[in-house]
């Protein structure tokens, strides 16, 4: 996707987490993210959004820390939370092509991940966000829900800090029905998952569905029940138990 559309998709989605938040109240629980109020997904991911702000407008070449998540609550809090999301936004259709920073997964350009990491970063917890309501989720595009499958399959889990392992070779393919996307992992004991844009070959489970099913589904947003499992369920098993990706 183009770095304008990523932008527009961060700014949708953190606009409708915040009207989430806001509707369900500052202590509503949020379901898909077990021990956490609406206020902590609030803290955090408004903590990320500065953060990544940072490295955009200040040009950090090496790791730089977060500042920590505020001591605020309620309508202080919201307005914290929307006051990072625009300076993100801000810092992100300002910023040179050629920008220069740090960043941890392979892309383009520094600015074309930034843009992508923190577009996905918010539509994963807008569904959090709106499972606090229980009123059902709003609707992602197929390109979108892919773009999101791909960073996570091929970026975050072909890092070696990956804990998703098999005892013995395996392979997991991932196909998206709506926009014709597949991915293979290749699981192993030796190292990180190892995955292809292809559909080619024998596979032992596969999971398949709409590109936002899967979506949620591969960031353990949505039960595995959403989307349609064929071959070895211990292996999707295993992708639930062990893919979940922490803040460190």
């Amino acid at each position: 996707m183009e770095i304008s559309e990523l932008v527009n998709c961060l700014d949708r989605e953190a606009k409708l987490l915040a009207a989430a938040a806001e509707t369900a109240g500052p202590g509503a629980e949020v379901p898909t993210c077990p021990g956490w109020q609406v206020r902590n997904l609030l803290r955090h991911t408004g903590m990320v959004h500065r953060w990544a702000a940072a490295y955009v407008t200040a040009g950090h070449t090496a790791y730089h820390p977060d500042e920590g998540e505020p001591d605020l609550d309620g309508d202080a809090l919201l307005g914290w939370f929307r006051e990072g999301h625009a300076l993100l936004v801000a810092a992100l259709s300002t910023a040179p092509k050629d920008l220069e920073c740090w960043t941890f997964l392979p892309a383009p350009s520094p600015l074309a991940f930034w843009a992508r990491r923190q577009a996905h970063e918010t539509a994963v917890h807008r569904a959090d966000a709106e499972s606090a309501l229980g009123a059902g989720l709003s609707p992602l595009r197929p390109e979108f829900a892919v773009d999101g499958i791909d960073e996570l399959l091929r970026a975050f889990h072909a890092r070696g800090k990956s804990r998703v392992r098999t005892d013995v070779p395996r392979v997991v393919r991932v196909r998206a029905t709506d926009a014709g996307d597949v991915w293979t992992v290749r699981l192993s004991p030796d190292g990180p998952p190892q995955t292809e844009r292809t559909g080619e070959g024998p596979a032992d489970c596969e999971l398949s569905g709409p590109a936002e099913r899967l979506y949620l589904a591969l960031w353990n947003r949505l039960p595995l029940s959403a989307i349609t499992l064929s071959g070895d369920a211990t292996l999707a098993q295993l992708w639930r138990e062990k893919s979940s990706v922490t803040w460190s």
